[in-house]
């Protein structure tokens, strides 16, 4: 199959969507790829560039005769039109806001893939755009910033005296509000964040940031996302914004719900900042957090107060955000090429390409359906305890097992709920006759097993508390390097191996096959995690 890289038809966009090293990634995978002549000028790529790695240079009307055609943003009605029927276009599109492309790629028989629905699960990460430009976002906007405020990020100190460093406060701590406090913190800046997530705390205390805690606005999310707040919250919320706002150098907001900008800062507390201040609108796409924010332009206050409300900050970084969002694409289509073969397929079953696709073979598909993200069994449904009669007094449901329907439903969760309780019986008697087994053998054993037993409780008691003292979020990685510690038994399990005691030597084979498992399969997840975050995976 052919892949087209088309010239993005507005003047304003000027990233593109493949790079040089992104289309050597193509062609490995087995597709020909044809770029319009100066596709990449906007991005300071130029074509012969896309010559060296492969790429053949061609009119517009050849690009977008491609079997597939990608693209940074969705391509007007009229150049739709001349895609061939069962083709693909592999873009950013607005399936809710424009009713209209959907229809007109359905009636064209084209495959329209959305990377903006890109699901939030782990697999997808390598190719989710959202988070790729929120990324760019973040770091740019700190950028913008240190342009715009009057001072240095980073405190100085010099035989002519010193200057403290700039205090910044993120609002957010989404992807957007992590790369923007990193770029803040690497700067030397003092970084204070908030979140109405209380659980992200760690995460932003992780970059060297201070969390701004408040304990009555605090959510706990069962997605990963914020919910609208009550009143109450957003009174908590406002306080700690007029508070932090006012002694601020700079604010940098990133609050989005649905894609919707909420306002946090309010024009009562831009009034109240130091002139000279900052504020960057990560969220002015969305109509902006700071009530003055003026979306796509840059205004000064009254006050002095300096407001930056860019909606196209990826695109002041086009080459490095052009490779960012190539390599999205080539990920995306490793996924749908596993033969390597040059050859595209549409698996409806594979819920990450099912949740970008928005028409297919004539058929609408879009909205897709929810993604299951939680292994966690559904919960039990209850019998309901009470029922209301006409006069609108309550009764017991069920008073007796004549009640219950005739398939013995009532007798059924009798027997369910008496599961748990016999299974914790079971459990303890178990317990007992470990802890008498371990007593009995203390006793009438040699002091030398003794004093081995000791050190092998002392050591599952300090592992137990060490493990369970590490963050879940870093388990994996942690498990991962110190599965190497397996080495050890391993080496153990080699000397033993030559014994006489044939039940020795079978105990350390299976010792050493299952230290080999652990030690390989260490690092190969270590592996695995690390290419996650190459950019040229």
């Amino acid at each position: 199959m052919r892949i087209g890289v088309p010239k993005e038809a507005s003047a304003e966009q000027r990233l593109v969507a493949a790079t040089p090293k992104t289309v050597e990634q193509l062609i490995k995978l087995g597709y020909e790829v044809v770029v319009e002549a100066g596709a990449g000028e906007q991005a300071s790529i130029t074509d012969d560039a896309f010559l060296a790695a492969g790429a053949t240079l061609t009119e517009p009307s050849t690009v977008w005769q491609s079997d597939i055609v990608i693209t940074v943003d969705a391509p007007a009605l009229a150049t739709l039109a001349e895609m061939q029927s069962g083709s693909t276009l592999i873009s950013r599109l607005d399936p809710d806001g424009s009713p209209e492309f959907v229809q007109s790629a359905q009636k064209l028989g084209v495959t329209a893939l959305n990377l903006m629905s890109v699901p939030r699960i782990s697999r997808a990460q390598a190719l989710d755009v959202l988070s790729t430009m929120s990324n760019v976002s973040g770091y740019r906007g700190i950028i913008e910033a240190a342009e715009a405020y009057a001072g240095m990020f980073g405190g100085q100190v010099t035989a002519a005296g010193s200057t403290p460093p700039a205090r910044v406060f993120v609002i957010g701590a989404g992807v957007a509000g992590l790369a923007a406090l990193g770029a803040a913190g690497s700067l030397g800046a003092e970084v204070r964040a908030y979140d109405v997530r209380a659980d992200v705390a760690e995460q932003i205390e992780s970059m060297g940031a201070t969390f701004v805690r408040v304990d009555a606005a605090a959510q706990k999310s069962a997605d990963g996302y914020a919910s609208e707040l009550s009143d109450e919250q957003e009174a908590a919320t406002a306080r700690v914004y007029a508070a932090e706002s006012a002694v601020a150098d700079v604010v940098v907001t990133t609050a989005l719900i649905r894609g919707k900008a909420p306002i946090t800062i309010t024009a009562e507390m831009v009034a109240n900042m130091k002139p000279g201040s900052v504020i960057v609108d990560l969220a002015a796409s969305g109509g902006g957090n700071c009530e003055l924010t003026e979306p796509g332009k840059k205004t000064v206050t009254a006050n002095g107060v300096t407001i930056i409300g860019y909606t196209d900050l990826p695109g002041r970084m086009p080459k490095h955000t052009s490779q960012l969002y190539g390599t999205n694409i080539v990920n995306l289509l490793k996924l749908m090429t596993p033969a390597k073969d040059g050859q595209l397929a549409v698996d409806l079953e594979d819920v990450v390409v099912r949740g970008i696709t928005v028409t297919h073979q004539g058929d609408i598909l879009w909205p897709p359906p929810p993604v299951q993200v939680s292994a966690a069994p559904a919960p039990l449904a209850s019998a309901p305890q009470t029922s209301a009669d006409a006069a609108g007094s309550t009764a017991p449901a069920v008073t007796s097992s004549a009640t219950a329907g005739a398939d013995g439903t009532q007798a059924k969760s009798s027997k369910i709920s008496a599961k748990p309780a016999a299974k914790g019986r079971g459990q303890a008697i178990w317990g007992a006759l470990a802890a008498l087994a371990v007593i009995a053998a203390v006793t009438f054993s040699t002091p030398s097993f003794t004093g081995h037993f000791t050190v092998f409780v002392l050591a599952v008691v300090i592992g137990f508390y060490v493990i369970s003292g590490v963050s879940h979020s870093l388990h994996t990685p942690l498990m991962a390097q110190t599965n190497a510690i397996s080495g050890i038994i391993l080496v153990g399990a080699l000397l033993q191996i030559g014994s006489e005691n044939w039940i020795v030597t079978t105990l350390a084979f299976i010792a050493a096959a299952i230290a080999s498992i652990n030690i390989f399969g260490g690092f190969l997840v270590t592996g695995r995690m690390l290419a996650m975050f190459r950019r040229d995976a």
